[in-house]
């Protein structure tokens, strides 16, 4: 097993491209952090480090271990706040994370068997940009993150918590509005409301992907108004938007939900740090 004050030290110099300047990061001499690295590379018995003359690169046993040694730096330090917590009798707090394709009701009703099996935990909920989240979830301040749509991850664990249907959403005075149903097809030409612009979201991927297999090519706007509804888009937008709301009127009547043709399901994925354990994760996590 790799000392874990060697392998800071070691992502340190990953990031940074140089033994100099890991060396000032850290406050310690280049001699004492080479030093250092021969030792973790006994440890290991693995060689992390290539000279290409005055360039330092990783090997590839050397990047496996800075993707992982991030991870494993995460949970070591999770695990010794939650000890130090229980070891002063502070309250358990439980951060949920979500990004704002998930409303806070949503959310809630994700984690809503935890907190009936834990009364003595508190729980506090945040929405978070998608790549804030995961930063949040790396590095322990977020306990579990929810987000839209099923996403590949080597850095975190992760588990489907579900599926929604996606509905339309649209202004009172819309010529769809009031319809039961609405084909997929009749929004051609019509702009969509977006929360991140495609690239930046798997979720406006998903959206725009759905478009596209009904084919054609969406027109989309950005919405200005972030971390609000997502059913109030069209209030701000003056376009129609997928929402995962339930089918009616919403905000006062001004905004109409209605269910989409062909259904389309959207999953909700949990995220969570690896090499940790939660009585109250595994709680949310039994409810699936």
């Amino acid at each position: 097993m790799p000392d874990l004050r060697r392998l800071r030290q070691f992502i340190a110099i990953g990031e940074a491209g140089s033994v100099t300047a890991a060396a000032t990061e850290l406050h310690v001499s280049q001699q004492a952090l080479s030093s250092s690295m021969q030792q973790l590379e006994k440890e290991l018995n693995a060689s992390l480090f290539r000279r290409q003359g005055r360039r330092l690169t990783l090997t590839s046993a050397g990047e496996l271990l800075l993707a992982e040694g991030r991870t494993l730096l995460a949970a070591a330090h999770t695990v010794a706040e939650r000890v130090e917590h229980t070891a002063r009798g502070a309250a358990e707090v439980f951060v949920v994370g979500h990004t704002p394709a998930l409303s806070g009701s949503e959310a809630y009703a994700r984690i809503e068997p935890a907190i009936a099996a834990f009364p003595d935990t508190s729980f506090t909920f945040r929405q978070l940009y998608p790549d804030q989240l995961i930063s949040a979830v790396l590095d322990g301040s977020v306990h579990l993150g929810l987000r839209r749509g099923i996403v590949p991850t080597n850095e975190l664990a992760t588990a489907i918590v579900g599926y929604d249907r996606v509905r339309l959403a649209v202004p009172r005075e819309h010529r769809l509005a009031g319809r039961p149903t609405v084909d997929i097809h009749e929004l051609t030409g019509e702009r969509i409301a977006l929360w991140a612009p495609p690239g930046a979201s798997y979720y406006s991927d998903f959206l725009m992907g759905a478009c596209r297999r009904a084919g054609f090519e969406p027109d989309y706007v950005v919405s200005r108004v972030q971390g609000a509804a997502t059913v109030a888009a069209p209030l701000t937008t003056d376009a129609v938007a997928f929402v995962t709301s339930a089918p009616g009127p919403a905000m006062g009547g001004r905004v109409m939900v209605t269910d989409l043709e062909p259904p389309l399901l959207v999953g909700a994925q949990a995220m969570w740090q690896r090499h940790t354990n939660s009585p109250v994760r595994d709680q949310v996590l039994a409810h699936v």
